[in-house]
């Protein structure tokens, strides 16, 4: 049996959460004398409103007793709701937004997948973009606990590989994400203060140190200016959110490890290794690319092919010049890249990198049989068994992602958007990067232009790709509502 009544109750307590935040972008424009702090004022009355009122209706019930058929209704749920209440100050705002572009722009902030319908950043009221930072904030630190306490549990996409040892072994999902978010949260927050008093320290206002920082470190990819990081023209300053973006794109286990003193899992585990590898192997070659065929000093090259790859491969999404100026090669690069990720556990989005190497050691075992199909062979990752289950799971994901790509590209072409748009946009959306390919949503444009249609069709593909395909499909199937 589902309880609603639990449902609605942490629902509740993530929009009054949300609404109470909202006085942080509220002060921002005081503080400025923009008139949009009444349309925070606004948004937060009705979220508070609405947050209070689910807890006080629902407040007799026990948030510990949640089951996984609830935590899968209440991850999309909450997302779903959290977006519409974050919609509301944009909304209400004067840049005059639709409310489809405000949900679009709440989505896509908290997806971290920083897609923009903006089209003049430094116009924008002050408070506006702190809100779309928090947003990115808040949705970088959600997808690190779901990634590591809920997923796993729901074996989602061979999720369960990362199941840790837990004094709750039932169904029980909360207690277990209690345990790791208080360490998370300290890691995330500590990381933040760090990359601001950094990039302060090169050259950035505070105003856009923080709000970069909050940016980077979630790997969103908002930023304050139309030319993103491109705008401060500072080798150090990309080199500051390189090195951040890095750090948030591997596992938080492994950040709380080190912590306690075990630095050899940076370089023992298998997908820090795998995914350094890969991300090193796209620089060389778009380096190399941009030498011989480009033109460019070899300095220059490194610098824009490290910053460029590093933000897509992990789909940050920051920018620091128009790669679709750098030739069809490159083009195809940064597509194939667009949907790798970082790895799981971290904030990136995408495929992640540990299920790209459990479909190599599948496809390797499947021709190891072949050969000697009375032969034993161990299939192991990070020293541990993985279990049919666990390859299943991975293909499973694998598939279901390629038909969702091919079926939200297919919509927006039927919605009249080109090729390179729609095919580009559905990567981008599904693997939560931003900014997709050609001049209409490129890296030197947004989505200001497209239709309304596709607005909606990249919104609900970008909460497809956030909760990982499973989350929101299994909610759709009929064996799911039985008892």
């Amino acid at each position: 049996m589902i309880r609603i009544r639990i449902i609605l109750l942490i629902i509740g307590y993530l929009i009054t959460i949300l609404g109470l935040t909202m006085n942080i972008p509220m002060l921002v424009d005081l503080a400025h004398d923009n008139p949009d702090w009444q349309a925070f004022a606004v948004a937060q009355f009705f979220a508070l409103f609405n947050g209070i009122s689910f807890i006080i209706s629902c407040r007799e019930d026990k948030i510990r007793d949640v089951n996984i058929k609830e935590t899968f209704i209440l991850t999309s749920l909450s997302w779903l709701a959290l977006t519409c209440f974050a919609s509301l100050p944009l909304f209400l705002s004067e840049l005059d937004l639709s409310y489809t572009d405000a949900f679009f722009e709440a989505m896509s902030g908290l997806t971290t997948t920083g897609a923009t319908i903006i089209t003049d950043l430094e116009a924008a009221p002050p408070g506006v973009l702190v809100w779309r930072a928090i947003l990115e904030w808040i949705g970088g630190i959600g997808i690190i606990v779901m990634a590591i306490a809920i997923l796993p549990f729901l074996r989602i996409g061979g999720m369960q590989l990362f199941r840790t040892e837990s004094s709750d072994k039932g169904d029980k999902i909360m207690p277990r994400a209690k345990q790791l978010s208080s360490a998370i949260a300290i890691i995330y927050v500590c990381l933040t203060l760090f990359c601001t008093i950094i990039l302060y320290a090169l050259g950035m206002n505070l105003f856009d140190a923080i709000l970069h920082a909050m940016t980077t470190v979630s790997t969103g990819g908002f930023s304050t200016h139309n030319q993103s990081i491109g705008f401060f023209n500072s080798v150090g300053i990309e080199l500051t959110v390189i090195i951040f973006i890095l750090i948030s794109s591997i596992p938080f286990p492994v950040h709380i490890k080190i912590l306690r003193g075990k630095w050899h899992h940076l370089f023992t585990d298998h997908q820090v290794q795998f995914f350094f590898s890969v991300l090193v192997l796209f620089i060389c070659l778009m380096t190399g690319w941009l030498v011989m065929h480009e033109s460019y000093e070899f300095e220059t090259a490194l610098r824009r092919a490290a910053f460029n790859i590093t933000s897509v491969m992990t789909t940050t999404g920051f920018t620091s010049y128009d790669y679709n100026l750098w030739g069809e090669f490159a083009l195809t690069i940064m597509f194939l890249i667009s949907v790798i990720g970082g790895c799981t556990g971290s904030t990136t989005g995408g495929i992640k990198i540990f299920r790209y190497q459990v479909l190599y050691k599948t496809a390797r075992y499947q021709i190891l049989k072949l050969i000697q199909p009375h032969g034993v062979f161990r299939f192991q990752y990070n020293g541990k068994s993985v279990s049919d289950a666990v390859s299943s799971a991975v293909m499973s994901f694998f598939i279901l992602f390629c038909l969702c790509f091919f079926v939200v590209a297919i919509l927006l072409a039927l919605t009249g958007l080109d090729f390179v748009t729609s095919m580009s946009g559905a990567a981008s959306a599904l693997a939560n990067l931003g900014p997709g390919l050609g001049d209409i949503i490129g890296p030197a444009g947004n989505y200001a232009t497209i239709n309304d249609v596709a607005k909606w069709i990249l919104s609900f593909a970008m909460l497809i790709g956030r909760l990982e395909i499973f989350t929101i499909f299994v909610l759709i199937s009929a064996s799911f509502w039985r008892d």
